[in-house]
């Protein structure tokens, strides 16, 4: 379970914003807002932002607590929306924190059949995980490789 005080609490969006990452492209606002206002009261669809890299969709929710963000988190991660398994965690705003390397492990030689959430059930054991996926070519097969990215360098 991520706890609170382990979460990210950098720039405007604060500690009740999460990542949502590796979407259908087809994906609607009202699909994410159905989705998680299941784990208590989202911010308004201006809080929400559509991003597109590689075919896939990416968003930034505000939940008006923290409780219900880490709810989301710890019960949605990896549930399949339009056919796709969503890819949640902390909004982490502060571009040097995401970019230093601090606690990120690149993990080769996986089976094809390894995806994100037993890439993350694997290594969740060592420490608490804010990003965990594996990379993918453009029809969405494994390229046998991918990443975890630890909260801290003390977990390996």
């Amino acid at each position: 379970m991520n706890s609170l005080p382990n979460q990210p609490t950098t720039g405007n969006y604060g500690i009740a914003s999460l990542y949502c990452g590796d979407l259908d492209p087809d994906i609607t606002e009202a699909n994410l807002y159905d989705k998680f206002s299941q784990a208590g009261p989202v911010l308004p669809s201006e809080s929400v932002v559509m991003l597109s890299r590689n075919g896939h969709s990416a968003t930034l929710h505000q939940f008006q607590q923290a409780m219900d963000a880490e709810r989301a988190l710890d019960t949605m991660n990896y549930e399949l929306i339009k056919g796709r398994p969503m890819r949640l965690m902390w909004s982490q705003r502060d571009p040097s924190l995401r970019k230093s390397g601090v606690g990120n492990v690149f993990i080769k030689n996986l089976d094809k059949s390894i995806d994100n959430k037993s890439l993350y059930d694997t290594f969740s054991v060592f420490g608490n995980i804010l990003s965990c996926k594996v990379a993918h070519d453009e029809r969405n097969n494994s390229k046998g490789y991918g990443f975890v990215h630890f909260e801290t360098q003390r977990c390996f």
